[in-house]
């Protein structure tokens, strides 16, 4: 039997994957919910600092986007359109059965924050589902309908208080020191209602192409200053390539 330490430093049994079905190849989602699955991913890696650990070092983070949430071998998993766990990180070999999914018991946590993305009626996200993170002790749960197919609000944040959610007024995540908010923009040529992560300022987090812009930008800037000058110091007949 297989054991890893626990935090007291005793050896735990840890659970057989070898029978789980940890992908089947069934996710089917529309244009604009592959986009907004990326965004709430990409940005992340393209340059977001995670909060540092309790050892003060820079911290580690994973962002999943439909993998597998298994909190037990005895109940299928969940699979969230989206979640985010910090002070984890991925291990070297992703094609271990072990590693496939996020297995509570290997990454030592529950995700910080899950988040479903609304496309039709079907996906339980404000019952069976919200019923089962809970279950999972995640402490926050967050419900995106863009179109409102649920009624009432697009946007539905709740947080673990004891074993049930409650209702939240922002979808502010402390462990991340991040906010999920609605952002009216373009992605991907895609002009739409997004869901996007802000930081405490209300800083949108960019993406790697935003933040490739925004350089190239600062740049250009620089230059047409440097040109500026340049011209400025001939005009005094002064020679900006000497010295």
């Amino acid at each position: 039997m297989t054991t890893l330490p626990n935090d007291a430093g005793f050896e735990v049994p840890v659970p057989d994957v070898s029978g789980l079905v940890t992908e089947d190849d069934a996710p089917l989602v529309n244009v604009y919910s592959e986009k907004q699955l990326r965004l709430l991913t990409e940005p992340l890696y393209a340059g977001w600092v995670a909060p540092a650990g309790d050892d003060g070092a820079p911290g580690a983070f994973v962002a999943m986007a439909n993998v597998g949430l298994f909190a037990t071998v005895k109940e299928p998993p969940l699979v969230p359109d989206a979640l985010v766990s910090v002070e984890v990180t991925l291990p070297d070999d992703v094609w271990s059965k072990e590693h496939r999914s996020y297995f509570v018991w290997e990454y030592g946590k529950v995700p910080d924050v899950v988040i479903e993305v609304v496309s039709n009626r079907e996906g339980g996200e404000l019952s069976t589902k919200l019923r089962r993170y809970a279950r999972m002790r995640v402490p926050f749960y967050v419900v995106w309908d863009p179109e409102k197919v649920l009624g009432g609000a697009e946007l539905h944040p709740f947080q673990l208080q004891g074993k049930v959610y409650a209702p939240v007024e922002r979808a502010w995540i402390p462990q991340l020191e991040l906010e999920l908010l609605p952002w009216d923009g373009v992605y991907e040529t895609l002009r739409e209602r997004w869901l996007r992560w802000h930081d405490a300022k209300g800083k949108v987090i960019p993406t790697g192409r935003e933040r490739a812009e925004t350089e190239r930008a600062r740049a250009e800037m620089e230059r047409a200053r440097a040109e500026r000058l340049a011209a400025k110091l001939r005009a005094l007949g002064v020679d900006p390539d000497e010295g």
